[in-house]
């Protein structure tokens, strides 16, 4: 039997990183060997077990970008852009060189550097490690295609009142999967936000909407209308660990591969 693969947590405190430090302690073929998080975090120096409500493993958070790095195989990073930015820019060098990714809220000159900055090492970056949404996904994409501009598109999604970020990373990667299938970009196609415009909406331009409130984990409605009918395909999510098994899996099938980008749809063959 191989040796697990090392695995450090950027954010490792937060409700994802809680979760992926939880999937971690039950796969047989991880280790988590760092617990990142911010210089100011409450929980510098805890144990990252105790932490995500976990017995003890012995990993305390840590705030030493370069110490994590020199102990792990693969990053797994729920945090921030610059966070994310930040420490991929640090990985250069080190015994660490696969970063997998699912922060979201990138501006489009964050999302810029971090492709730049990842230049040389191996990113794999989702805005949901579902499987179910990464099938809503490629469904989104035959179904825009399929239907075509005569059908307007709006996708809404609900998530908890904590989140920072809208419309989510997920509503906005089924919204680039729809261009995608109508042969645009989503720049090019996505409809200005209804409280900053009263201007009609145009023809093709796909809609975003969201709701922020209590605990919800996940809700992703993607809406195909026409006059006469509504298609509606649709994601919930039941418990947020789904999305922390998809990243651990993620991470173990994104440090045997070289250098370069991938996404979810690489790792499920999709």
């Amino acid at each position: 039997m191989s040796d697990p693969v090392k695995i450090g947590v950027l954010g490792a405190d937060g409700r994802m990183g809680r979760a992926v430090v939880k999937a971690i302690s039950r796969n047989a073929r991880a280790t988590l060997t760092a617990a990142l998080t911010a210089p100011n975090a409450a929980t510098l120096g805890k144990d990252a077990g105790t932490v995500a409500g976990i017995e003890p493993c012995g990993v305390l958070m840590s705030d030493d970008i370069a110490a994590g790095l020199a102990d792990c195989d693969v990053l797994i990073d729920f945090s921030r852009p610059q966070a994310a930015i930040d420490t991929v820019l640090a990985m250069h060098g080190t015994k660490c060189q696969t970063f997998v990714t699912g922060t979201t809220g990138y501006s489009d000159t964050e999302a810029k550097a971090l492709t730049e900055a990842a230049g040389g090492i191996t990113l794999l970056q989702s805005g949901n490690f579902s499987l179910g949404v990464n099938l809503l996904e490629v469904l989104v994409e035959h179904a825009a295609r399929a239907l075509g501009p005569d059908w307007d598109i709006d996708i809404a999604e609900q998530h908890h009142k904590h989140k920072i970020d809208s419309p989510s990373g997920t509503a906005l990667m089924l919204g680039e999967a729809a261009a995608k299938g109508r042969g645009k970009t989503l720049s090019d196609i996505r409809a200005p936000i209804r409280e900053l415009s009263d201007a009609p909406r145009k023809d093709g331009d796909i809609g975003f909407s969201a709701i922020r409130g209590g605990d919800i984990i996940g809700v992703h409605d993607v809406h195909f209308i026409n006059p006469l009918e509504t298609l509606m395909l649709s994601h919930r999510a039941g418990d947020r660990s789904l999305f922390a098994v998809g990243a651990v899996t993620a991470a173990l099938w994104a440090v045997q591969q070289k250098a370069g980008r991938y996404t979810m749809r690489d790792v499920l063959g999709l």
